[in-house]
């Protein structure tokens, strides 16, 4: 269901703490949280709604179904969460035709951990349909298995995907590096017991017990991964 490729198992990363790396996908990987606000903005306007600057923290790093749900709730509009929720992933869709930028670092990290074999995947509150989109240009190959928001009963912030993920690839949580950029994936990377980074996006992260705060993925590479790992274990 979650899966891209078959689970790995028990492979792991000899000689090291570091078992496997979890990524996010909006915002961390892709610069795409902007696009997300964007087409909120332009989807209720069409409605006769406007949307307040304030809420764009409230939304960020979220389920759709929590971040739609705020917006229908703020607004008022006379819409349902299934309907809104395609708007939403149509809006997403055509918005990402025309640009999907990486983040800073992001195609060398991925390309450095695959280089040294390191089980890595992909895990994202957003829906499978968005996630099959994106990958086709980061590359699907760099990623052992992908979770996808619509393919758990509970996301972010719970710990459910980043439980899952450990699980698939044979991983324990703890020694499990999750690499997230909003405050809703860093609570749901906590939860599961995994050593954090994170990259923030749109709201200040501030640092923590086994959480990292860097400015970009330029400062994070396998060194880095093994020290942090060595570190908090």
């Amino acid at each position: 269901m979650t899966s891209t490729v078959p689970s790995l198992g028990t492979r792991t990363a000899e000689g090291s703490a570091l078992q496997a790396v979890l990524l996010d996908m909006d915002g961390t990987l892709v610069d795409t949280e902007g696009f997300w606000w964007d087409v909120e903005v332009a989807v209720f306007e069409a409605l006769g709604h406007t949307l307040d600057e304030s809420w764009r923290h409230v939304v960020v790093g979220g389920p759709m179904t929590r971040s739609a749900g705020f917006l229908i709730e703020a607004t008022g509009a006379d819409i349902t969460l299934p309907e809104l929720s395609v708007l939403l992933n149509d809006g997403f869709e055509e918005r990402i035709g025309h640009s999907l930028p990486l983040m800073p670092g992001a195609a060398r990290l991925l390309a450095e951990l695959a280089a040294h074999e390191i089980p890595t995947a992909l895990v994202s509150a957003s829906h499978r349909r968005i996630i099959d989109r994106v990958l086709g240009a980061i590359g699907s190959h760099f990623f052992a298995l992908t979770v996808a928001g619509d393919e758990v009963e509970r996301t972010k912030p719970f710990p459910d995907p980043y439980l899952l993920a450990a699980a698939r690839l044979g991983a324990e949580p703890g020694r499990c590096a999750v690499i997230e950029d909003t405050s809703t994936g860093v609570a749901s990377a906590e939860a599961a017991g995994c050593q954090v980074i994170a990259v923030p996006s749109v709201a200040p992260i501030t640092p923590a017990a086994r959480r990292t705060v860097v400015n970009s993925l330029e400062e994070v590479d396998l060194p880095f991964l093994h020290r942090l790992m060595t570190k908090g274990n």
